[in-house]
């Protein structure tokens, strides 16, 4: 009988390895929460507290209204544009993992997740309508995330741990040539031996327990379904904030009742904060369907994206014009502290056509800068120019290292607020963008002029004055003498 039941859980055991249903989703868990984060990036960016930043900072931003466009429509266009791009991402990668689904409605999940964005369709009721289950996916989705990270982290730890020990052994056989070291117990290497042997085997225990409970051991379809519900529901949660389509009961209570927030100030602690619930949010509504136009809806999105010619993203000169904005900055800051060899290196970083515009305002400038009235004007204009392009530029080097985060690195940083393509110089003016420059340029070698020909000054006063003192002591001494 024994035997029998032995034999019984071995075939079950057998028939199961065979069942696809039965797949884990094992090594590729680091991909799967690498989505997973992305996902809850999205979730976070698209919140009620997110929303009222889009529509009350975002679209208002100074710099955005002079160098993007002054037409709010079109700014929330570009916003939904990107995270509409950010979702047909994240889809792609959910897509690729549906395809080794063994569930046939989740191997057809591209086909459907496209109609669901073109139309609204949704067959098999993936979208999370409940309150309480979208938080409690959310949850689960964040504990996933958290706990594969920590399995891979103890798991490069148990191969570093692995990499020592076999070094630690080549190098006692090479020291025995090829023999293996006699144990002895005053052997420092041998105990070295033992105390790394004794520390994989605690790390093996811990990456042991950390498979159990993070994605690593769980099923394959399981995992995925939770993957597409949650990815439905971010783009129901877009169609919801654009006001696009038919909107989903919940997403659109939820929305009305705490993303119209009208702020006296911007402390979200304000006791001067008033909820409106009585009207339906409108705030983000486009013109139309959301003004998709034809197409699908992430064809028509991603044409948005496209930087139209004339701006500094079609031109390719975005990032490198942010870094000479901020090098500027820091220069008119301190100009004091700016040295000949810094603004050199500040001239070869222009392009050809500032310089050419630099050239032309720099004609008829006398080579004195002793007027304080006028480097005061200059620090004001430059001020009241940096104030709003300087933010612009810091936007586009964060949006490049927050992207450049994302690829290297398993978990998306979580951050209060979400930086925005128009809410750098990607599509800013370059026209507009190189004019602003070159005004920040001629102040700048005003203010730089001046306070040089004050340090000069001031030095020279103060070797006239200190020679002055000389002559006047050998005036007494000689005096004295006499």
């Amino acid at each position: 009988m024994a035997f029998d039941s032995w034999l019984g859980r071995v075939k079950t055991a057998l028939s199961n390895g065979k069942n696809p249903k039965s797949k884990r989703v094992a090594v590729l868990s680091f991909e799967v929460a690498g989505v997973m984060s992305r996902l809850l990036h999205l979730y976070q960016s698209l919140s009620d507290a997110a929303v009222v930043r889009l529509r009350n900072d975002a679209v208002s931003l100074e710099g955005a209204l002079k160098l993007v466009s002054n037409d709010e429509s079109f700014l929330l266009r570009l916003a939904r544009a990107e995270l509409a791009e950010s979702v047909r991402v994240a889809a792609g990668s959910v897509s690729r993992l549906s395809c080794m689904c063994h569930d046939p409605f989740l191997r057809s999940f591209h086909r459907v997740f496209t109609e669901f964005a073109n139309s609204g369709y949704d067959p098999h009721a993936w979208t999370l309508t409940n309150p309480k289950e979208i938080e409690a996916k959310h949850k689960k989705l964040e504990r996933y995330v958290s706990l594969t990270s920590t399995l891979h982290r103890e798991m490069e730890e148990l191969s570093v741990l692995e990499s020592a020990l076999r070094k630690a052994l080549n190098h006692s056989s090479n020291n025995n040539n090829g023999e293996p070291e006699p144990c002895s117990v005053n052997s420092k290497d041998h105990q070295k031996l033992c105390d790394l042997q004794q520390k994989i085997f605690w790390q093996k225990q811990e990456v042991k327990e950390l498979k159990e409970k993070s994605l690593w051991n769980k099923g394959f379809d399981g995992v995925v379904l939770l993957l597409v519900r949650f990815l439905f529901t971010v783009l129901a949660r877009i169609k919801v904030v654009f006001g696009i389509g038919h909107c989903v009961p919940y997403l659109s209570r939820s929305l009305s009742a705490s993303a119209t927030v009208f702020p006296s100030d911007q402390n979200p602690n304000s006791e001067n904060y008033a909820i409106h619930v009585s009207r339906p949010f409108k705030s983000l509504k486009l013109d139309g369907n959301g003004d998709l136009g034809c197409g699908g809806f992430f064809e028509s999105n991603c044409k948005l994206l496209k930087p139209m010619n004339g701006t500094l993203g079609a031109s390719a000169l975005a990032f490198h014009y942010a870094n000479l904005i901020i090098v500027m900055e820091k220069m008119i800051k301190s100009p004091q502290l700016v040295g000949v060899e810094a603004r050199d290196d500040l001239y070869a970083m222009l392009p050809s056509s500032i310089r050419s515009s630099l050239r032309s305002r720099l004609k008829g400038v006398g080579f004195s800068a002793c007027d304080p009235v006028l480097a005061g004007e200059w620090r004001e204009a430059l001020g009241r120019i940096l104030g709003w392009i300087s933010p612009l530029a810091h936007n586009m080097i964060r949006w490049q290292s927050e992207r450049s985060f994302e690829q290297m690195n398993l978990m998306v940083p979580k951050t209060n607020s979400n930086v925005l393509l128009l809410q750098t110089l990607f599509f800013a003016d370059k026209e507009k963008t190189e004019a602003a420059i070159t005004e920040l340029l001629v102040g700048l070698n005003y203010i730089w002029r001046f306070e040089r020909e004050m340090t000069a000054k001031a030095f020279f006063e103060g070797c006239n004055n200190s020679f002055n003192g000389l002559l006047n002591v050998n005036h007494s001494e000689t005096h004295l003498r006499t």
